[in-house]
């Protein structure tokens, strides 16, 4: 199962995604969170996708960010979602800094947010059909 961790202090937002993810891809399980102090102890090298909104209270995604690349989370499982204009936020995370920025407000962002679910969703299913080595059932 893909485990997806959304941090954003804005609550619709993040029940919108996660009734979005549930209803369209079910294979993949999301823990949403939006006090981005509480969520550090769930950023782990082992989620398949961090989803962090920039402007945030108290700690903001840059320094989420930061976090998440020390605690040894992959750079391209991580997505910035914010409401600056995508030059902004390109401006800001050069290309290779994360797997991607996002407007979280312009359709064609969420297309490209949509197919990174749907990627995950694939890969998902792709491991519990035909297991890695070493997991699922085990005959002697």
């Amino acid at each position: 199962m893909g485990n997806i961790l959304l941090i954003d202090d804005d609550a619709a937002f993040l029940k919108l995604l996660e009734d979005y993810v549930a209803e369209h891809y079910p294979s993949l399980h999301v823990l949403t969170c939006n006090d981005p102090i509480k969520c550090l102890v769930s950023i782990t090298a082992d989620l398949d996708l961090l989803l962090i909104d920039l402007e945030m209270p108290a700690l903001d995604g840059s320094k989420v960010l930061a976090y998440a690349l020390s605690k040894g989370l992959n750079k391209n499982r991580i997505v910035i979602v914010s409401g600056h204009d995508a030059d902004y936020l390109h401006e800001r995370f050069p290309m290779g800094t994360c797997l991607a920025v996002l407007n979280k407000f312009e359709g064609k962002q969420k297309r490209v947010l949509d197919m990174i679910f749907k990627s995950l969703h694939q890969k998902s299913l792709a491991k519990t059909v035909c297991p890695e080595p070493g997991q699922g059932k085990t005959e002697l």
